[in-house]
């Protein structure tokens, strides 16, 4: 009973927390209390607690360090104009019947490069809809395929915070688990270019809307150089090349284009890698702002409490019973199809995909490892479920937010083929990566 009321208390603050719109922090706290309450109840100390819930953080800290670095890499891109330069030349290279196969690839690579999904759809997506509502494209069409763009990155990028958040919550190698997500994603994504194509040919732009293409020319010095982050970045991973150095290097040579070709000072560009991207004026460049080092700090903080959550739980093992259940669950129908399960129910009711993430991960991982999978299956199995089904339930924070940027309602969503192919095509070749075994 004392857990129930936890939970329940946990609940109320964080729909509360949607509805007023705070920061998802203050709810884990009170959560973070009400569970320790429940600790302290069961005949746990204070200080072993803290111990648990510290021991759950420390595995999270070489995420920390990586969100830290896309905080920078995000703002880079932003103030050098590597943003800015993919969308201009994806523009000028549109012809009427490829228009949405172009507006799904670019969305893909620029979500892929920065690993967010909500800094994709504020610009890229903007824009694209934009020239698709004035050059007589479906607007829904074209809302459902930048859905599958932008989310193509949030779910597969090292520098995606959902996908860093995973590895750190679950303990596995972020760089491994982005290996297996582009293998398990390359059906998906496949099956996404093909049907776009046909869509793009049945539903052609008639033509594009010239003031945007003019609005870049004014607002943003468009220099070759501004690639230079880029194809550091997406190229050096190939010849072996870490990807935490990449994303270095990509960093200091967009401070560098920042400084020498766009001509900001360089002391500005080092404040906007902190503060984020502002642009002057409230024109097409405004699209642009965010980023940053601070940007990142909240999504640290939910990182590092959802972690001690992880600690506590493992601990204080107040989840066992309900683990149990999930355990010969696990048994009669799969994990992955439990983690489905369990993937709808807290993205219904808790309406946020971080929160999702952790409450799978808590329920999930030790039913995992006692049933023979291991924390890596138990990473994939998330990050090609909840990390996506938590974006297409309509009133979730990762739907509502990208379909407001668009202007379009949920009738979008059966065009997002990407978020709901993911799971399906897993679902189906699973036992290609991960063997489903019964309980010892």
């Amino acid at each position: 009973m004392d857990l129930l009321i936890a939970f329940i208390i946990f609940l109320a603050a964080m729909l509360s927390a949607l509805i007023k719109g705070f920061s998802m922090i203050i709810p884990l706290l009170i959560g973070l209390m009400a569970f320790l309450l429940v600790g302290l109840k069961r005949g746990f100390s204070f200080k072993d607690l803290c111990i648990m819930g510290a021991k759950g953080t420390k595995d999270s800290l070489i995420v920390i360090e990586v969100m830290c670095i896309i905080g920078f890499l995000t703002a880079v891109w932003r103030v050098s104009g590597t943003i800015t330069i993919f969308v201009y030349y994806g523009i000028k290279i549109i012809t009427p019947s490829l228009f949405l196969i172009i507006a799904f690839l670019l969305s893909c690579l620029l979500s892929y490069a920065i690993g967010t999904s909500f800094g994709v759809a504020g610009t890229v997506g903007v824009i694209f809809m934009t020239l698709a509502r004035s050059g007589g494209v479906d607007p829904l069409v074209t809302a459902g395929i930048l859905m599958s763009g932008v989310y193509f990155g949030d779910r597969s990028s090292p520098a995606s915070s959902s996908a860093n958040m995973v590895a750190g919550i679950t303990g596995t190698k972020i760089f491994d688990n982005v290996k297996i997500m582009m293998k398990t994603g390359i059906l998906p994504f496949l099956l996404c270019c093909v049907v776009y194509t046909v869509l793009s040919f049945l539903n052609p732009i008639t033509h594009v809307d010239e003031s945007v293409v003019s609005a870049f020319e004014s607002d943003f010095t468009l220099s070759l150089w501004a690639f230079v982050p880029a194809i550091l970045m997406l190229a050096l991973p190939l010849f072996k090349v870490s990807v935490l150095l990449s994303m270095g290097l990509s960093i200091i040579s967009g401070i560098l284009v920042s400084w020498l070709v766009q001509n900001i000072p360089l002391l500005e560009v080092l404040k906007i890698c902190i503060f984020g991207y502002e642009a002057e004026g409230e024109g097409l460049g405004a699209l642009l702002n965010g980023g940053g080092l601070v940007s990142m700090l909240e999504i640290v903080g939910i990182l590092i409490i959802s972690c001690s959550y992880s600690g506590i739980f493992d601990g204080t093992h107040m989840l066992e019973a309900l683990q149990q259940k999930l355990d010969r669950a696990c048994t009669k129908i799969g994990r992955f199809s439990v983690m489905v399960l369990i993937s709808f129910g807290s993205s219904i009711v808790f309406c946020n995909q971080t929160i999702a993430t952790l409450m799978c991960s808590d329920l999930l991982k030790k039913p995992y490892l006692d049933g023979g999978g291991s924390k890596e299956e138990l990473a994939i199995d998330m990050e090609n479920s909840v990390i996506l089904i938590a974006c297409f339930i309509p009133w979730s924070i990762g739907c509502s937010v990208p379909l407001t940027f668009f202007g379009v309602d949920f009738t979008a969503l059966p065009y997002a083929l990407y978020m709901y192919a993911v799971p399906i095509c897993y679902w189906f070749t699973k036992k290609r990566w991960y063997k489903e075994k019964p309980e010892p």
